[in-house]
């Protein structure tokens, strides 16, 4: 009995068992989220991006990662957050109607540089405040060049339209380049039998990739404010009505 005692020693002398958190949810912080959903929406795209997706590339549950995120949205503005301000701000010209053909220029190439960023504008309502001040530029170049207020908004509004529809048909062109004999897109399915209704498109159809090619934005940009504006010292003339 003495001989027990002996090994066994009095309780409080042994240590506890280490407990071990089995169980016990990841800590997870809002830049370690928005850095998960940049990188699969930079290599995926939009529609590869849900709450459950992140919260499992962060190590944690989608319940707590709804802690830190209301949804997928809220999500997405805050992907969007600080993204202009990765691309430095060009030095504008003084002259307005130049500032507004360098600024749309410096908006194509940003986006340009961030493809997944045109993908979540395309939903909607969602921006980044950073990148504003490009808005802020528009419309004051244009107020500059002597347009009111609703048609300064207006030019910007036109201005926005055709960077952004040159980069959607960017996308598009480069998508079907990847797989050219899925199925026969334009211009491939014109033929001869298409020259007594689209003439002009039959004639250049085997020209066409070479002249979309040779499209240059700043070039076609330029055009569109000068439209825009009119001629140097005067406003465009409006349309006689019919």
């Amino acid at each position: 009995m003495a001989a027990e005692e002996r090994t066994e020693g009095p309780a409080e002398a042994r240590p506890e068992p280490k407990k071990r958190g089995v169980g016990r949810p990841r800590r997870i912080g809002p830049d370690a989220i928005v850095g998960v959903a940049r990188r699969i929406l930079r290599e995926e795209g939009v529609e590869a991006l849900s709450m459950r997706r992140v919260a499992k590339e962060v190590g944690a549950t989608p319940m707590a990662l709804y802690h830190h995120v209301r949804d997928k949205d809220e999500l997405l503005m805050l992907a969007l957050e600080g993204t202009a301000a990765t691309l430095p701000r060009p030095e504008l010209p003084a002259d307005p109607r130049e500032r507004m053909v360098a600024v749309a220029v410096h908006m194509h190439a940003v986006l340009e540089e961030l493809p997944w960023v045109v993908e979540v504008l395309r939903l909607g309502g969602l921006t980044d405040r950073g990148a504003l001040w490009m808005v802020e530029e528009l419309v004051g170049a244009g107020i500059a060049c002597g347009l009111t207020p609703e048609e300064a908004v207006h030019a910007y509004a036109t201005l926005w339209h055709c960077v952004y529809g040159s980069l959607v048909y960017r996308r598009a062109v480069a998508r079907r380049a990847a797989g050219p004999d899925r199925e026969r897109y334009f211009p491939g399915m014109l033929s001869g039998a298409d020259a007594g209704e689209l003439p002009h498109l039959t004639a250049l159809a085997d020209r066409w990739t070479e002249l979309t090619a040779s499209y240059d934005v700043g070039v076609q940009l330029r055009a569109v404010v000068d439209g825009l504006l009119g001629p140097r010292g005067g406003r465009p003339s409006p349309a006689p009505f019919p």
